[in-house]
C-alpha cells in the first residue's frame, strides 16, 4: 500500500457537501482506503481570480493503485460530482489533484506527482500539514519547510 494525498477544491455550488461526497466516492473506490480528511478552509482564487472563493481541504489515503489508476479513479469521480472543465484556473464544482504519492516521483504524459505547483500553493499545502505535519514531500522536502518559504 501506498500513502497518498489528494487535494479537494470548490467553488460553485453547495462545495462543502460536494466535497465530502467526493471523499465518500473515493472511499468507496476499490484499492483505496480513506485514512483522514484535513480541515476544510475557505481561500481566495488563485489565477483567474474574478471568481467566487474555494472550500479547500486534503485528504490522506492508503492505495494499491498505481498514480496513474489513482488519478483516472480522481478524474471520474470529478465527473460524476458534474465537472466540466474549462478555463484554466476557472470556477469548478470539483477538483480533485493528486498532490503526493508516497515517496515517488512519476513525470509521465498526463500524470505528475507530486504536484508541479504544490510548493507555490498554500491552499494545498496547508492542509497536507492538517495531515501530517512531518510529511516530506518528494524533491520539496518537509511540508513545514515548503509553508515557511511561502512567508
Amino acid at each position: 500500500m501506498t500513502r497518498a494525498y489528494v487535494g479537494l477544491g470548490a467553488n460553485l455550488g453547495p462545495r462543502e457537501v460536494t466535497l465530502l461526497r467526493a471523499v465518500d466516492l473515493l472511499a468507496a473506490a476499490d484499492g483505496v482506503e480513506v485514512v483522514a480528511v484535513s480541515h476544510l478552509r475557505e481561500t481566495e482564487p488563485v489565477g483567474v481570480v474574478d471568481q467566487p472563493p474555494f472550500l479547500n481541504g486534503a485528504v490522506a489515503i492508503d492505495t494499491s493503485l498505481s498514480a496513474r489508476e489513482l488519478l483516472e479513479v480522481l478524474l471520474e469521480i470529478e465527473r460524476a460530482l458534474g465537472r466540466v472543465r474549462g478555463e484554466r484556473w476557472g470556477p469548478r464544482t470539483v477538483d480533485l489533484d493528486l498532490l503526493v504519492y508516497g515517496a515517488d516521483t512519476v513525470d509521465e504524459p498526463g500524470v505528475r506527482v507530486p504536484h508541479p505547483r504544490l510548493a507555490e500553493r498554500r491552499f494545498a499545502l496547508e492542509p497536507l500539514a492538517d495531515l501530517d505535519p512531518a510529511l516530506r514531500i518528494p524533491g520539496l522536502g518537509a511540508v513545514s519547510a515548503a509553508l515557511a518559504a511561502l512567508d
